[in-house]
């Protein structure tokens, strides 16, 4: 079914590779589509503790295609995608700002790692930074390139990028559309850490299995939601709300197996995420 996207599940992760190397992973609707129906797919698999986006190639992703765009300044649109694409991921009980075309990835009920393994640009970066986490190869690069093409900050970009590294970085990669390095990524807090390129890879696949091996689905999940929830909320309201999920915790055969697994000084076995 896929013809821009690879999907494979190599123990607790699902790994879902953008597929176009000789466009750098250019992004059209289909990869979207496509996206869009593996992450449901991993998301409803008990075998999938975590999922893991990534590029094939040189690239991660180039943003949008630009034949695409040079086709839309033109008044043409792109092909229509096959119904049996469809597909939605996600807690549909989220804040709809968390369901939008891209910014689903922050509703999905597992962690979602992008391993950037080369250039990130223009949509590729809103994208990127609805991710729940970001290993950056040493090679990777970012550039959101929009002032640069006459556009606006796309995607929820104004929103996502000054929650990451602050309103001053944001606006400075915004505004100048500069190219910037997987250090300055990672000083800016962009990315949570960068790995030598050819370990990129099987670092986030270990970090899967670390989750997989000592953490609750349950509790992940929870977790996840109430972070990007919580963006939304006051902290009184955040606190409440956490002291009620702690009580329902306490009811859940998680918590009594986390507790005993510490006691016995073995690996818990925690439920999947159903």
């Amino acid at each position: 079914m896929y013809e821009e996207i690879l999907y494979e599940i190599v123990g607790a992760s699902c790994i879902i590779t953008l597929n176009r190397p000789k466009q750098l992973n250019a992004w059209t609707n289909r990869m979207g589509a496509e996206l869009k129906h593996a992450i449901a797919q991993a998301e409803a698999d008990v075998s999938v503790v975590a999922i893991i986006i990534t590029g094939a190639g040189r690239g991660f992703c180039a943003g949008a295609d630009m034949k695409v765009l040079q086709g839309l300044s033109k008044g043409k649109q792109e092909n229509q995608i096959p119904d049996d694409l469809d597909a939605s991921p996600g807690d549909a009980d989220m804040d709809e700002s968390f369901r939008g075309t891209y910014t689903y990835l922050m509703s999905v009920r597992k962690p979602v790692i992008a391993a950037i393994n080369g250039a990130v640009a223009g949509m590729a970066v809103p994208i990127a930074a609805c991710c729940d986490l970001r290993f950056a190869s040493d090679r990777a690069s970012f550039l959101t390139a929009f002032p640069q093409r006459g556009l606006i900050a796309e995607w929820g970009s104004s929103w996502l990028l000054p929650r990451l590294v602050g309103p001053a970085h944001a606006l400075d990669l915004l505004l100048s559309g500069r190219k910037i390095s997987a250090e300055e990524a990672l000083r800016m807090g962009l990315v949570n850490r960068v790995i030598q390129h050819d370990e990129l890879l099987a670092h986030a696949r270990d970090y899967v299995a670390q989750l997989a091996t000592n953490c609750s689905p349950t509790s992940m999940a929870i977790i996840k939601r109430q972070v990007y929830q919580n963006l939304m909320d006051s902290l009184g309201k955040a606190e409440k709300e956490a002291f009620g999920l702690m009580l329902e915790t306490f009811q859940r055969p998680d918590f009594r197996e986390g507790v005993q697994a510490f006691m016995e000084k073995r690996p818990p076995k925690f439920e999947p995420v159903h």
